[in-house]
């Protein structure tokens, strides 16, 4: 697994979207739609291949008779850091590596891009929403590669849970990455970013 990219999620687009420059200094590019879910997005490319996602459930589009992926049908409050991304060469054989319920791969689509992403029927992810979703990208596309740059480089992302050294020992054997670090407490995800602004913080 590799870290892939952070998510962002708001009661509105735009409130994601204005969380994320407000924080960053930056602005963001369009996303687009994602029928399957009824969710809509805004993104922002990251140096080293990564990206952020400012993501909501999309008003205009019709309510899934299933949960929506990254528990955003219980979302609520203050634009925030919600999820974290990893992506495999093999979501089916990597799901069964992982204990727990990571969920099972959905097919999507948006554009010229085409992926997979396990979502769990409840939509809700292991450890309250602090283990990562997992992707698996089946075009040569990436939506890294389709952003302009934006100086903005993922520092550190902080993974905080009650039982983080439970999940950090479960991920170990499959991801690798000086940048993702673990800590004990209420569960939640914290972020550091060096911007053209300086060093700047989302949680």
């Amino acid at each position: 697994m590799l870290l892939d990219h952070v998510a962002i999620a708001g009661e509105s687009l735009q409130e994601a979207r204005d969380f994320v420059e407000n924080a960053l200094g930056v602005h963001l590019q369009p996303g687009g739609e994602h029928a399957v879910f009824g969710t809509h997005n805004a993104l922002l490319g990251l140096e080293e291949g990564l990206y952020l996602e400012a993501i909501a459930a999309n008003p205009a589009a019709p309510k899934p008779a299933y949960a929506r992926w990254f528990d955003l049908d219980r979302f609520a409050g203050t634009a925030r850091l919600t999820n974290w991304i990893c992506r495999t060469e093999d979501i089916t054989g990597t799901l069964a590596a992982l204990p727990g319920d990571m969920g099972r791969p959905v097919a999507l689509e948006r554009g010229d891009l085409r992926w997979r992403m396990a979502v769990p029927e409840d939509g809700i992810l292991p450890f309250d929403n602090s283990a990562p979703a997992l992707i698996q990208w089946d075009t040569p596309l990436h939506p890294a590669l389709m952003l302009a740059p934006s100086g903005v480089r993922l520092r550190r992302l902080t993974i905080q849970h009650p039982e983080s050294a439970d999940l950090q020992a479960r991920l170990a054997p499959h991801l690798s990455d000086d940048r993702v670090q673990y800590a004990q407490g209420p569960a939640g995800l914290h972020a550091a970013f060096d911007t053209p602004h300086g060093p700047r913080d989302i949680a």
